[in-house]
């Protein structure tokens, strides 16, 4: 049963990760521009966390130098999240979040860089079927897709495998997930809010509808998201959480798709199956080399 309850919740997490077009384009379309929309989102994903802590008595007190580190991957998580979203305005959701899905096989590289880690054939294998997955995303009907959007895609590539990376820290595994999100969330807020003050400004929400998917943002893509994704590892496993962590982009890509009339044909298919392929394989091979 708790196995079941795992897979649910990791399904739940990765397709309510997969969300994050579907509240934002239309912010962007309404006008508002990206630094406050990530705001809100951590605005209101902060108040929300701290709710759940408080209601679970998590221990919020933290050492200044967790407080360091914990800023820090607040600066790799309001990049990541301006990159993507930023992505959105030049390439179609579905192939920016296919691509931003190459972040273990890059986790995968940096651990083999820098901790030394064994290189197997299979990681290998990996690598050359996603760099041939992104060549066909990055490749439609009308030709090469725009270089900024990819550009910005890549970015959050390696700032989400640094921030997976760090978050291994010993310092940090003394803290319970939510209170780690709920100060990344925190600072993140800060970091928004003095870089939407300094460029943008903090616009005030437009309308009533704009509210909503800012709060939808906030719960299902950020909140729901996380907190589900900490009960599916929990239950199923950190290998089976992270397959179906193939979900996100088969959700980002329906959603664009059908929602949005984004274009996708045999190309982006193919490119699609052979980054999700990668994915597992890396995952395996963790998980082999782990026993």
């Amino acid at each position: 049963m708790d196995k079941a309850k795992g897979i649910i919740l990791a399904l739940i997490s990765s397709a309510t990760f997969g969300l994050i077009a579907f509240f934002s384009i239309p912010l962007m379309k309404e006008g508002m521009h990206i630094p406050s929309i990530l705001f809100y989102r951590c605005l209101f994903a902060t108040i929300l966390l701290g709710i759940i802590c408080f209601i679970r008595k998590k221990e919020f007190r933290i050492s200044h130098k967790t407080a360091m580190l914990l800023f820090v991957l607040g600066m790799l998580y309001t990049i990541t999240s301006m990159g993507l979203i930023y992505s959105y305005s030049y390439i179609s959701s579905g192939v920016s979040t296919t691509i931003h899905f190459l972040y273990p096989v890059v986790v995968a590289g940096m651990m083999i860089i820098f901790y030394k880690e064994k290189l197997s054939r299979n990681l290998l294998i990996a690598a050359v079927l996603s760099l041939t997955g992104v060549a066909l995303l990055c490749w439609n009907d009308s030709g090469f897709i725009s270089t900024k959007g990819l550009l910005a895609v890549l970015l959050t590539v390696f700032t989400y495998s640094i921030y997976i990376v760090e978050l291994n820290k010993p310092s940090l595994c003394k803290l319970e997930p939510e209170v780690i999100t709920f100060y990344v969330m925190l600072f993140g807020t800060f970091i928004f809010s003095v870089f939407s003050y300094s460029t943008t400004g903090i616009e005030i929400i437009p309308n009533t509808t704009s509210l909503y998917n800012l709060i939808g943002l906030a719960i299902f893509a950020t909140v729901l998201s996380n907190v589900a994704l900490v009960a599916a590892v929990k239950y199923a496993g950190s290998t089976i959480t992270s397959i179906l962590g193939s979900l996100e982009p088969l959700t980002a890509t329906t959603i664009g798709v059908f929602h949005f009339y984004e274009p996708f044909g045999w190309n982006s298919l193919f490119g699609l199956c052979m980054i999700i392929m990668a994915v597992i394989l890396v995952i395996m091979t963790s998980k082999k080399q782990e026993k």
